[in-house]
């Protein structure tokens, strides 16, 4: 518990409180809609309270990689509307879900609108951070995704995912590194000199 509290404070201890306003949904979404790659580390807090590490690319629309740091050994592609779930140590073929089915499609969706009817169902302001709670409006039963942004300048800092099955996944994010080129094979998933699409 006590690297979780640290892990959060190391998140948003530094951003002084009387800085932060609460930023309006369209705010949010033109953040979104503008934000076309990101390399950046990040820290995962699991549903069981356990930490994992690693390396986060996204690229919109639709792509995202996570990397971890071992001794995990997983690698989650998002690609060409599929998450793609590789446990590199493992002899089996990589598990996969269409991305629609996961909250996540909300940040990686080709444009952003917050305001769509039904979209969001949370938004708050803690303090420090905008917290907006979005979820598909045609399938809420996928779950929902908490979004945390601090403002000046307007930044996403953390994501929660509670997804169909009722477990929660908490993603912080280390210094964003934005509007970089990055490499195509990023978002290929490459097992054993091969190449799985």
């Amino acid at each position: 518990m006590k690297q979780i509290a640290f892990a959060l404070a190391l998140t948003l201890g530094a951003l002084p409180a009387w800085a932060a306003e609460k930023l309006s949904l369209s705010e949010v979404s033109a953040y979104l809609n503008q934000l076309k790659t990101v390399e950046t580390s990040f820290t995962q807090v699991n549903d069981d309270g356990s930490l994992s590490t690693g390396k986060l690319w996204i690229q919109r629309p639709g792509k995202m990689r996570f990397e971890y740091d071992p001794p995990e050994s997983a690698l989650v592609v998002v690609t060409a509307g599929t998450v793609k779930i590789d446990d590199q140590k493992s002899n089996q073929p990589p598990e996969q879900y269409p991305l629609r089915k996961t909250p996540l499609s909300i940040i990686l969706a080709r444009r952003v609108d917050l305001g769509r009817a039904n979209m969001v169902v949370g938004h708050g302001f803690d303090g420090t951070a905008t917290v907006v709670t979005a979820q598909d409006p045609e399938n809420p039963e996928r779950g929902r995704i908490d979004l945390m942004f601090t403002d000046n300048p307007v930044e996403l800092r953390k994501w929660v995912v509670h997804d169909d099955a009722g477990t929660r996944t908490t993603v912080i994010l280390g210094a964003l590194n934005t509007g970089q080129t990055l490499d195509r094979q990023l978002f290929t998933l490459r097992r054993r000199g091969s190449d799985t699409r």
